[in-house]
């Protein structure tokens, strides 16, 4: 409900209001088939809104209520490593100091959110959603056109030869049904079962191999009949009854599965939920991966109420509200925007609506339920959290949407963040002919540049924005290997979050083992000249790691130092030099290789052990049977890279053991906001031989220091509020609590999303090109806090 002050009504007021819902009515019942609600013009127990409600947008809090002086310096001194301790974690000394000073402090302000009120061409003919800020439609997969009505061909194969009657290999390859809207694979028309999926090798014959015991291959120009049989004695797929199949009473083929978001079970037999952006926000229906959002509203997730919607229905970052009505409205044939007065906390964050093309189709038109989403749903529609590393640009997204400091009014907004989806273009490039890389040479990376500067040219021909500070108060978020070094060049004066800030000051090259994936070859005059990070401006942010309700109930993390009997620890890929290692040289940058050359414990393929192996250092590629257990009961755990960043940071921090990072000129997570020598290692390349001797040398009082403040910090290195947006949802729809949600709702320190708030807290008001900005934004802050922003 709304917050509104009690005036007296006048004759005159309720004229005006009368005359509002009058028009409104109007102009909706012209344009829109449903009736009306005016919920934002009703109040439960004040039958009246203030009149140009928003005239106390401009007010100072610095002027209406004096504080007290704050010396940063002296108030919040630096302790023997340099740091400021603020919510639990040790901060650089003046990055602490500002926040331990400032951000604590922060006030409210009064902040006018625009409510969009504009229309689309056709109501986007059913197949989209009409942004209602710009009056233009987000069409879902397989159409386009101003009004959405134009259906689109999205082949699911490329042209055929008499070589290739299916056409060159593509992930999207067909032999059966293409559902052309999403370029998907069916069994289609007369089949028993013609919705269920004959995805990539299920639907083609395999050829026998050269080698005794070898794998099997696809034959591409063969389709396998059998698929489509009635015959139970043969192994087929199409017709094939689930329950007589579970009985084993027929055969089916081993190959075909269920590989696309919606469907479950063995056979796809089960309809369950797909994966969207945070599920539409209650306020739509989730198909494939886009929302379909319900009278009213809009925006990837369907969370920006519109002028039609009922306020009661608005999302929790724009209640309380009190609603702007203007002195007069005047019809051109569109209904007005409207204000909406709400109070909130900077720093704001205005988050583009893109194009889906960016986002939302690039989920609804996977072909591995896995690809890029941090969750799935199972036969009960219950969560079920994946492993998939680069789902936390999912996560980020989510929570930023949900966020009390996000605000829809672009004037207001302190930041703006970009939501392209780099991690769905990459594992998706090449997967189907209309996301071809021929114009890219078969690079992934180039083409995933090309999404950004589209990305970038939308924004700036339709919002005004990105001209104000040439970008540097715009976001973007690169989540793969190595982070932006594949940006385009219009874009890099923006503030780039990764998972690997690697400032090229050493390896100054692409440093990925993945030829699909590397950058050095896209030409400058694309990409520019940019390092991949940049400390002054950039955020390296944790990657996604999957709740494990068993190490959060164990409390591994909080194993003492008495109990953690390993040295060292490092479990992973070694290199060529043992089986099953990868085989190139530049894998990890030849770190992990030297570290086992030097401290190996389990025998190369010579047989041989590392030159100074110890009884209390683990080098190993072998799995541990319970990793997590492994990393508490170690002291000291190895952080490098493998194809650029890798997850070893946060598998370390979430269990307790204390980070060592090799990996020259390379930011970790936070690390040019957070002190690290607080609570982790930095061991130069050429040290490797020296490592072990290093970590002997701390002395008892060190290492506990240490690991007090690994266990302090954990939490930052999760994604809790996307987990616990997650829970909300579950428990709204079914009155569920999993064994993650409890756990979850347990925890209460800051986490990945609050530590970024902060950082751009600070960098509201200490970056350096915002020293010269002149504004006359209510910052909630005293003078003391502002002396860099002026």
């Amino acid at each position: 409900m709304f917050s509104i002050q009690k005036w007296k009504c006048s004759w005159s007021l309720f004229a005006t209001i009368a005359s509002v819902v009058a028009l409104v009515s109007v102009v909706h019942l012209f344009l829109f088939p449903l009736v009306p609600t005016f919920d934002y013009f009703r109040q439960a127990q004040i039958p009246c809104v203030p009149i140009n409600g928003s005239a106390e947008v401009g007010t100072d809090h610095v002027r209406e209520s004096p504080q007290p002086s704050i010396d940063l310096d002296r108030q919040f001194p630096a302790d023997l490593h340099n740091a400021v301790v603020y919510r639990g974690a040790p901060w650089k000394a003046e990055i602490g100091q500002w926040l331990s000073g400032c951000d604590t402090i922060v006030k409210e302000v009064n902040i006018s959110e625009i409510i969009g009120g504009s229309g689309c061409k056709k109501d986007c003919s059913g197949q989209g959603v009409c942004n209602r800020e710009l009056g233009e439609c987000r069409c879902f997969h397989g159409f386009g056109g101003e009004g959405c009505s134009e259906r689109l061909q999205l082949n699911c194969n490329y042209p055929a030869s008499l070589e290739l009657p299916y056409g060159r290999w593509v992930v999207s390859i067909c032999p059966a049904q293409c559902d052309t809207t999403r370029a998907m694979c069916f069994c289609g028309e007369g089949t028993k079962y013609p919705n269920r999926p004959l995805a990539e090798a299920c639907g083609f014959q395999f050829k026998l191999s050269s080698e005794p015991d070898g794998p099997k291959l696809t034959d591409w120009t063969k389709p396998d009949e059998d698929v489509f049989t009635t015959n139970g004695s043969k192994i087929g797929w199409c017709n094939v009854d689930p329950a007589e199949a579970y009985a084993n009473n027929v055969k089916f083929k081993e190959e075909c599965g269920c590989k696309y978001d919606g469907l479950w079970g063995r056979f796809c037999e089960v309809p369950v939920l797909s994966t969207c952006i945070n599920q539409c926000s209650g306020n739509g229906l989730c198909r494939s991966g886009s929302c379909q959002c319900n009278t009213g509203w809009y925006g990837v997730d369907c969370s920006v109420p519109s002028v039609i919607s009922s306020i009661r229905e608005w999302p929790q970052w724009l209640l309380p509200a009190q609603i702007d009505v203007p002195d007069s409205l005047h019809f051109r044939g569109k209904v007005v925007n409207l204000n909406a007065i709400v109070k909130k906390k900077r720093p704001l964050v205005y988050v583009y609506d893109l194009p889906p093309d960016f986002n939302s189709l690039l989920l609804e038109g996977r072909h591995f339920k896995f690809e890029c989403v941090n969750r799935l749903y199972d036969e009960n529609n219950a969560t079920l959290w994946t492993e998939q590393l680069y789902g936390a640009q999912v996560a980020f997204f989510e929570s930023i949407l949900a966020s009390p400091h996000r605000t829809l009014n672009g004037e207001e907004a302190d930041f703006f963040f970009v939501p392209v989806l780099d991690s769905c273009i990459i594992t998706r490039a090449d997967d189907a002919p209309h996301l071809s890389m021929e114009d890219h040479r078969g690079l992934r990376s180039s083409l995933t540049l090309e999404y950004y500067k589209k990305a970038y040219n939308h924004i700036v021909e339709k919002y005004p924005f990105w001209s104000r500070s040439s970008g540097r108060d715009h976001i973007w978020f690169f989540s793969w290997d190595e982070g932006a070094c594949y940006a385009p060049k219009e874009i890099w004066n923006s503030m780039m979050l990764v998972h690997w800030g690697n400032t090229n000051s050493k390896h100054n090259h692409s440093t990925t083992a993945y030829w699909a994936d590397n950058w050095d070859s896209i030409d400058s005059s694309r990409r520019g000249n940019h390092p991949c990070f940049d400390p002054h401006k950039d955020l390296v942010l944790p990657a996604w790691k999957r709740p494990d309700v068993n190490s959060l109930s164990l409390q591994l993390r909080a194993r003492p130092l008495e109990k953690r009997k390993t040295l060292f620890y490092f479990n992973g890929n070694l290199g060529p030099a043992y089986p099953h290692g990868r085989p190139e040289s530049t894998y990890s940058m030849g770190i992990r290789q030297k570290l086992a050359e030097e401290f190996g414990s389990s025998p190369n393929k010579d047989g041989k052990l590392g030159r100074q192996h110890a009884e209390d250092v683990i080098v190993t590629p072998l799995r541990a049977e319970n990793y997590h257990e492994a990393l508490a009961s170690s002291i000291f755990c190895g952080v490098f890279p493998g194809d650029g960043w890798s997850g070893r940071m946060e598998d370390s921090i979430l269990q307790g053991c204390i980070p060592v990072v090799i990996q020259d000129g390379i930011f970790l997570p936070y690390e040019n906001m957070l002190n690290y020598d607080s609570f982790a290692v930095r061991i130069r390349e050429d040290e490797i031989p020296h490592l072990i001797n290093f970590l002997r040398a701390f002395n008892q009082t060190e290492v506990e220091f240490k690991l007090a403040n690994v266990q302090k910090i954990w939490q930052r290195f999760l994604y809790r509020d996307a987990i616990m947006l997650e829970a909300e949802r579950q428990n709204t729809a079914y009155g569920r609590m999993a064994d993650w949600a409890v756990q979850f709702t347990q925890l209460a320190e800051d986490d990945a999303f609050a530590t970024f708030l902060q950082v751009l807290h600070y960098k509201l008001h200490n970056d350096p090109w915002r020293q010269n900005v002149h504004t006359n934004k209510d910052f909630g802050l005293p003078q003391e806090c502002l002396t860099k922003s002026k």
